[in-house]
């Protein structure tokens, strides 16, 4: 077994489950909406913010940071609540960075670290090919390099793709924070659902 399994499983078989209160579908997602912006620019560097609630400038952010966002807009502080899990279950989250300690300025921004939490605190569903199983408000990560690691993260929205087979994305590609049809266009690695009645 590899250690990144091994961790994955520690990771579900120890979690408390939900740090916050549910809360509606229809909530989330218009709220996750009232983010769209193709202004932001992607900017992933380190940055020290405020904690808790503490964010980049709204004009700039990364793929998590639209999770991020999306969820605070509902009272939900992932920046804190990803420190607190981190701080109590360290080794149960990807040494990537070689970090000797949780970071509360990035560690909620890293989609590998978003993984293991959704993963402890919410559900981690089956990856499918049929879209018909991810529902609005559900996370999709993805790696976008085929050859590496390029992790990525987004929101499923209600609307559809043209032909209407998909659901579109809410996410920062580069873009900008956009809803887009991108569903299927790089591998899927995780899907969950975190805190959503």
């Amino acid at each position: 077994m590899t250690r990144s399994i091994a961790l994955l499983l520690a990771a579900l078989l120890l979690s408390p489950q939900a740090f916050a209160k549910p809360i509606p579908q229809a909530t989330f997602i218009r709220a996750a909406a009232a983010l769209e912006n193709p202004n932001v620019r992607f900017v992933p560097a380190y940055r020290r913010i405020a904690y808790p609630m503490g964010d980049v400038p709204a004009s700039e952010g990364v793929c998590a940071d639209v999770v991020v966002r999306a969820y605070r807009a509902v009272g939900i502080d992932l920046q804190k609540l990803v420190h607190e899990d981190m701080a109590r279950h360290f080794a149960l989250y990807p040494r990537t960075w070689r970090l000797r300690a949780p970071d509360p300025n990035i560690d909620h921004r890293r989609v590998l670290n978003l993984r293991v939490f959704f993963a402890r605190q919410g559900k981690a569903l089956k990856i499918t090919s049929d879209a018909g199983d991810y529902k609005p408000g559900d996370l999709v990560t993805w790696n976008l390099d085929p050859r590496g690691s390029t992790p990525h993260i987004g929101i499923v929205m209600p609307r559809r793709s043209a032909d209407g087979k998909r659901p579109l994305i809410l996410n920062n590609l580069g873009q900008g924070q956009i809803t887009e049809d991108i569903f299927f266009a790089y591998k899927i690695t995780g899907h969950y659902r975190y805190a959503i009645d």
